[in-house]
């Protein structure tokens, strides 16, 4: 659907795309494989555009969260390996291997479902075995009171038909925490992983692809590397991580100032009157609310940022728009663009204010909100995922 309205929309930096891929493979090594994790809309940037800046860039595999954010990248002309991190039905196997889709496998049960699948579909499917070393959700449980089980599940799992088994994956807890208590964690979930695949090696089983490092990993645990990792919100310039390495954000989000008007002092602002003018003041109106991804709890907390200086949100947060305090800046205007989030105003700072992180935030910013895309500080193109 094409538009032309100016009101809320987000701005795509894919130089920046660029800058953060090149600074987290400096940071990993030549060696390991580049998996950038472009689930949930590239967590709100755009999976397509991501998926093809990376391709472009060299990167070696994706991976998403649902096999129809796998298919909307094939129909775009995506050709990397796409591994799928999560549960699919087992009835969607012939969308795996019409999509070249790599599976993650969780369990014996779904591991022996999925092998009958296959066989009976004529195919095999490519596979990544997942690990539960200390998340405590998807995979074979590496701890000490399950690790026996596990393992002569996994050998069992290998043997099967149908599946092309090509890696084995963890997931870290903690890593992007720097507390002791977390590090011991991490290197514990660690020692777990490594432990298993050395067991299996002893079985006679090995892998092609052993991968653990997630964004806080590839941040603080390089030596984890391994065959290939796997950024994910820092591969976005987002969290306190990526600012330690030079990363880049890619999203600004702006938007307008579409309405200011005077108020008397002991003027109520937005629904529950949970502010009050206490001076004569002058509130801008933004076509911004909480339907594009303006978190509520953002209400009387945040700010927007205007050339002349930063415009604090006064009033709850509507579905379509929000007050701003502009009595300070009397150079501000009608029609003004004003920064949500960007360079001068931090998603991560939004976030500790929303008690929230900022993957929530840049996950939020809504269908309605046109992502426009820029490259060699030209746009190359826009989106607006509307029907029509």
């Amino acid at each position: 659907m094409e538009s032309t309205l100016k009101r809320t929309w987000a701005e795509i930096d894919l130089d920046a795309l660029a800058h953060n891929y090149r600074a987290l493979r400096k940071q990993m090594g030549p060696d390991a494989r580049f998996l950038g994790v472009v689930k949930a809309d590239a967590y709100g940037h755009g999976s397509v555009e991501a998926a093809r800046t990376l391709e472009e860039l060299g990167a070696e595999y994706l991976a998403i969260s649902n096999v129809d954010e796998a298919r909307e990248l094939r129909s775009a002309g995506i050709h990397l390996p796409i591994l799928q991190l999560g549960l699919t039905p087992v009835d969607q196997i012939q969308v795996i291997l019409d999509n070249r889709i790599t599976q993650a496998v969780w369990c014996e049960a779904a591991a022996q479902a999925f092998s009958d699948a296959a066989v009976q579909a004529g195919g095999k499917m490519k596979t990544h075995i997942k690990l539960d070393t200390g998340m405590s959700r998807l995979g074979f449980q590496c701890d000490e009171a399950h690790f026996d089980a596990s393992l002569e599940a996994l050998v069992r799992v290998c043997a099967l038909p149908g599946l092309d088994i090509e890696g084995v994956f963890t997931h870290f807890a903690v890593s992007d925490e720097a507390e002791s208590s977390c590090r011991d964690y991490t290197l514990l979930q660690h020692d777990r992983f490594m432990n298993m695949i050395a067991r299996l090696k002893a079985r006679g089983i090995t892998f092609p692809i052993c991968h653990c490092a997630n964004s806080g990993a590839t941040a603080g645990y390089p030596q984890f590397a391994h065959d290939m990792f796997r950024p994910g919100i820092i591969m976005y310039g987002i969290g306190h991580q990526a600012g330690q390495l030079g990363l880049r954000p890619l999203m600004t989000l702006k938007t307008v100032i579409g309405s200011v008007k005077e108020f008397t002092e002991g003027t109520t602002i937005s629904y529950g009157r949970t502010f009050r003018t206490d001076r004569t003041s002058r509130v801008g109106v933004l076509p911004i609310g909480y339907a594009d991804g303006l978190h509520r709890m953002l209400s009387n907390k945040w700010r927007v940022w205007t050339p002349y200086g930063m415009a604090p949100l006064v009033g709850r947060v509507c579905m379509d728009m929000c007050m701003i305090d502009l009595t300070g800046l009397p150079e501000v205007k009608e029609g003004d663009v004003v920064e949500v989030y960007g360079p001068h105003n931090s998603v991560n700072d939004a976030a500790i204010l929303a008690e929230t992180i900022s993957y929530e935030l840049t996950c939020a910013v809504s269908k309605r909100v046109p992502r426009i895309y820029y490259k060699n500080g030209k746009e190359i193109g826009r989106e607006l995922l509307l029907r029509g």
